[in-house]
């Protein structure tokens, strides 16, 4: 797997599933959508860029998409989320010699479950969700867990 020797740009994004209609919207020159996904539920992509880079357009489906699974995950081992669990995803692409590559860093946000519990539901979600299964082995993929 190769890995960035120096990163060029990165994108962000911020997902969580939005039960406050008067969450915090973005401001003046970026805009918030809405992403649907198969379980009726709306994620939200909040403050992104008008004219959005790649990589943080992949940030934002990947981490919408992750989120899901995530959910999906803490199911299966019949683990209670809080409402204001999140997971941010930063994708970078970088320089690798005369080449490019992208790198991804998770950080997920779990107050008041156990580091260990969030880790395991992690690894999960990455075996089901499909941007996670498409890059995997491909690019290198960092997780920050914080649960305060």
């Amino acid at each position: 797997m190769t890995k960035i020797e120096q990163v060029l740009h990165s994108g962000n994004s911020h997902a969580t599933i939005n039960h406050d209609p008067d969450v915090k919207r973005g401001e003046l020159g970026v805009l918030d959508l809405k992403l649907s996904a198969p379980d009726g539920e709306n994620r939200e992509f909040i403050a992104t860029e008008l004219h959005p880079r790649a990589e943080q357009l992949f940030s934002g489906a990947w981490s919408a998409c992750y989120v899901s699974a995530f959910q999906i995950a803490a199911s299966l081992k019949k683990v209670t989320l809080p409402a204001d669990y999140s997971v941010d995803v930063q994708v970078s692409i970088g320089s690798v010699g005369n080449g490019h590559c992208l790198g991804a860093q998770f950080t997920i946000r779990v107050p008041g479950l156990a580091t260990e519990v969030v880790e395991a539901l992690a690894r999960q979600a990455h075996q089901l969700c499909p941007y996670s299964k498409a890059v995997h082995g491909n690019i290198e993929v960092g997780l920050n867990v914080v649960t305060a």
